[in-house]
């Protein structure tokens, strides 16, 4: 009984994983949780008695003028897409055999049903580890986006680092994730200074 428990929620599969497994999310995730959602502070001496300035950059719009980052993010589109065929048709395959198993279960013993049970769980079981060791937490996506977008994201914190030096700068806000920024001042925003840092020029 507890068999066809588990196997009654497979009918489901394909869809669940489908409607949960979205290009878009992937891409706002990666801006938002892997890149510079940070704070800068510059501590200075209480002999210098200067006031420190606050300023911010956007992210999102240096981002889009790196060309490296582009080709980045095409790679890692062209592995997302090639790894998530492949967990889909785990998938597919784990929802073939229960459609085979509904239209053969009225002539199977009660030993061959338990037998086919335990091989659709198992396949089952099979397909999520596919899907956690290209898609989980420390999987292949994330390992790769790691290797080709932290030099990157390095790059961009030393040029804004540098910046808020030599400026004298207290702190710089990423407009680009909105974290408690309701008003920015144009004259405020640093980004193509960051971008002339980095050797980049419009």
């Amino acid at each position: 009984m507890e068999q066809l428990k588990k196997i009654n929620h497979l009918k489901q599969l394909s869809v669940d994983y489908l409607s949960g497994f979205e290009f878009d999310c992937i891409k706002k995730m990666f801006v938002k949780r892997t890149f510079l959602i940070f704070l800068v502070m510059i501590s200075f001496s209480a002999f210098e008695g200067n006031a420190q300035k606050v300023v911010f950059v956007d992210t999102e719009y240096i981002l889009k003028r790196i060309p490296a980052y582009e080709a980045a993010q095409e790679q890692l589109n062209k592995s997302s897409q090639k790894w998530q065929q492949e967990v889909e048709a785990a998938y597919q395959g784990v929802s073939d055999m229960y459609k085979k198993y509904q239209a053969e279960n009225i002539f199977l013993s009660a030993e061959m049903k338990t037998k086919r049970e335990n091989e659709i769980v198992e396949t089952e079981k099979s397909a999520k580890q596919l899907q956690q060791k290209y898609f989980g937490a420390e999987g292949e996506l994330f390992k790769k986006r790691e290797a080709l977008i932290k030099p990157i994201q390095d790059q961009i914190y030393n040029a804004i680092s540098t910046i808020a030096a030599d400026k004298g700068l207290g702190g710089v806000f990423d407009k680009a994730t909105g974290s408690g920024l309701i008003f920015s001042d144009p004259k405020l925003d640093i980004s193509d200074e960051v971008l002339k840092q980095l050797g980049f020029t419009q």
